[in-house]
């Protein structure tokens, strides 16, 4: 045996002596819950952790029946009957079984248990030791994993459009029998229906769904920069054209393009556009070299396209090679029935996001919401909740927590919507601030919360001499 073999032989005796000394530090600093209890199941140790995880004091513990935690896989059994009830001495242990206890202050604990039996030298049973392992964090990972699996299994959504009215159903309907052809498509509706949404569904449901799906706002936009993001351009096409660039198109190519909001199109784009449909071609900005492209035009508007070719501002013949199949998304004033339906799922989805505490909404609330005329649609909905979020705190969402374009004058039975719809002339410093912090800061989307356009709200203020970057800091 050589010196390093006698060393270490030598050092097994020691270090095993050391370790018993140890345990009682390795059990008082162990995270896992552990109990020691006697035949009759009183306990008659614990260490910290168990202390921590049942809100018992050590004191409050030992001496006490283990049913004192209440563990739902131990109720009616007696550890002390003859016919030994109770699992773990039936079965001379448990392993990794999911159980839940109650703490001292009334909640619920999730927990692992792990068991097993003590025997004395003679091998006669005298207690058991078991350990618990906090679950708390998984549940909630389980049941957030749960709702989530709820919301994309809900029977009233349609890739992410809510909505289980007759008018909703028969839009579905459209969409999934319009995903089947390679025709182009137009969706029509106000702003805020959700027309995005709906060239989403139609591209994922038609065989294009594998290859990729680009958007384009021909209304965010310039002509020159328009047509460079739509067709490309080649290096040195215009100033500052320091590269190529790859278009939107040729970017589609064996996928789907959408065209929002197509009718703001300049003229000389719309050409461009008729010729990439009759002739399946595109030519960068700058070259003249063809390039095929193979896709699918799904276009949107919220604009009449008949009216805009009557006033000479959209081509005739770009329309009928565009609107072969048109779909139109109804307005949510029309489909109220499912303004039930929106509330919760925003109601819920702010709540997980926020954490408020927020329950539900009124009855007062939810009879103001069906007879608004929802002028923004969906969007607007979903900005009125933002705004309610900000002002109330737990409990139901009720009147006073939402915006004045839905409690002021513009709360009228239902009606055609008009052309131009006016906001409120006047509006409280609060009220101002309120919509401001509820949309970030964001002035846009403070005036379609509001009800007004962006001039209106400018006006408001410097009414006020409220300054938005005050607001946020906030």
């Amino acid at each position: 045996m050589n010196s390093h073999s006698r060393q270490t032989s030598g050092a097994a005796p020691v270090l095993s002596g050391q370790c018993e000394r140890y345990w009682e530090t390795v059990i008082h600093t162990m995270m896992d819950g552990l109990m020691v209890v006697d035949l009759s199941g009183t306990i008659v140790a614990v260490n910290p952790a168990m202390e921590r995880l049942t809100g018992y004091r050590r004191e409050e513990l030992l001496g006490q029946s283990c049913t004192i935690l209440n563990c739902d896989r131990c109720r009616g059994m007696k550890p002390q009957d003859a016919n030994r009830q109770c699992s773990l001495f039936r079965n001379g242990g448990v392993h990794q079984i999911r159980c839940s206890l109650t703490r001292k202050n009334g909640t619920h604990l999730p927990f692992l248990k792990n068991a097993a039996i003590l025997k004395d030298d003679e091998g006669r049973v005298i207690g058991a030791v078991e350990t618990l392992t906090d679950l708390s964090e998984v549940s909630a990972r389980d049941r957030v994993i749960c709702r989530l699996r709820q919301e994309l299994h809900r029977d009233d959504s349609f890739h992410g459009l809510l909505g289980r009215s007759p008018a909703m159903l028969q839009l579905y309907q459209l969409l999934t029998s319009a995903a089947a052809s390679e025709a182009p498509v137009v969706l029509y509706g106000e702003s805020g229906t959700g027309k995005e949404l709906a060239a989403t569904a139609l591209h994922n449901l038609s065989s294009r769904s594998k290859g990729p799906f680009i958007k384009v706002n021909s209304a965010a936009l310039n002509e020159s920069l328009l047509e460079s993001e739509l067709f490309g351009h080649i290096k040195g096409a215009f100033t500052g054209a320091d590269r190529t660039r790859v278009g939107r198109f040729e970017a589609a190519h064996t996928g789907s393009i959408f065209l929002d909001e197509i009718g703001d199109l300049p003229q000389a784009t719309q050409a461009k556009l008729l010729r990439v449909l009759q002739e399946k071609i595109i030519e960068k900005v700058g070259d003249h070299r063809p390039i095929p492209v193979d896709v699918r035009i799904i276009s949107a508007t919220n604009q009449d396209l008949t009216l805009l070719m009557e006033q000479g501002r959209f081509r005739e013949d770009l329309f009928f090679r565009i609107n072969v199949i048109p779909i139109v998304l109804p307005p949510l004033r029309e489909r109220r029935e499912d303004i039930p339906l929106l509330v919760e799922h925003f109601l819920k989805r702010n709540a997980a996001k926020t954490q408020k505490p927020i329950t539900g909404m009124s009855r007062e609330a939810m009879e103001i919401f069906y007879r608004y005329e929802w002028p923004g649609n969906v969007r607007e909905l979903i900005n009125v909740i933002d705004y309610a979020f900000v002002l109330c705190n737990e409990g139901v969402i009720g009147p006073d927590h939402l915006p004045s374009q839905l409690t002021g004058k513009r709360l009228t039975p239902a009606r055609p919507r008009p052309q131009v719809t006016p906001g409120p002339q006047r509006i409280s410093r609060e009220e101002l601030l309120n919509a401001l912090q509820a949309a970030h800061g964001k002035k846009t989307k403070a005036a379609e919360m509001l009800g007004v356009s962006r001039v209106t709200l400018w006006k408001w203020l410097k009414e006020h001499n409220v300054q938005v970057e005050a607001v946020v800091r906030e």
